[in-house]
């Protein structure tokens, strides 16, 4: 009985399997572990990124749950690496039986090259030549960095961004730079409007 019970298990896990890699193809291989099996543990694979097959054995994790019931059921995020040396962050979720015995584990081995890549060619992308050049490609100097970052403050303390912020809180916030005077500057309430995506019409008016 226990025994279909855990087939019941890995085919959930099985399906799982599936939808993840599907969603998360080409970059994330997901692997579902038979743990009462450690000799032929792989029990299905998805993208299978490490060269892994059907029917291998279990890896140290695995052995270090079947031993212990206590080990951590969900260690996420932790560096790994594929048999080419290409670096991984992995997740690993062990799934227990009614006893409380290891007898599966879902396991996400993310292949970090491509967005490694990705990285370096934002990082060069973003870069700026340090040189002895001076533009502003907007007027208000001094005034604009002080709204920009009274607006930037406003909207971190609420988790959000200058252009996400709810209309209540964006009338309050409008009522806060009037209090302060940062509308009545040159071009304050011009700047707000662009800061937080709004048509200067709509500070004006959140500003009654």
């Amino acid at each position: 009985m226990k025994k279909k019970s855990n087939k019941q298990v890995l085919e959930m896990l099985r399906n799982m399997a599936e939808g993840l890699g599907q969603t998360f193809a080409p970059f994330c291989e997901v692997v579902v572990h038979d743990l009462s099996n450690p000799k032929n543990a792989i029990y299905s694979i998805e993208n299978g990124l490490s060269g892994r097959e059907v029917g291998q054995s279990v890896t140290e994790l695995g052995l270090a749950r079947i031993r212990d019931p206590e080990f951590p059921a969900v260690i996420a995020n932790y560096a790994n690496t594929f048999p080419d040396g290409r670096k991984v962050k992995s997740t690993s979720i062990g799934i227990k039986d009614d006893s409380g015995e290891y007898v599966a584990a879902l396991c996400l081995n993310v292949d970090l090259t491509l967005f490694q890549s990705f990285q370096g060619a934002i990082s060069q992308f973003t870069r700026i030549d340090d040189k002895e050049v001076h533009e502003r490609l907007e007027t208000g100097g001094a005034h604009s960095d002080r709204i920009h970052a009274r607006i930037d403050d406003f909207a971190a303390a609420r988790a959000t961004t200058s252009r996400s912020l709810k209309p209540a809180d964006r009338r309050q916030l409008v009522q806060e730079l009037k209090k302060a005077g940062l509308l009545e500057v040159r071009r304050g309430a011009e700047i707000a409007a662009a800061h937080m995506g709004v048509s200067r019409a709509t500070v004006y008016s959140d500003s009654k």
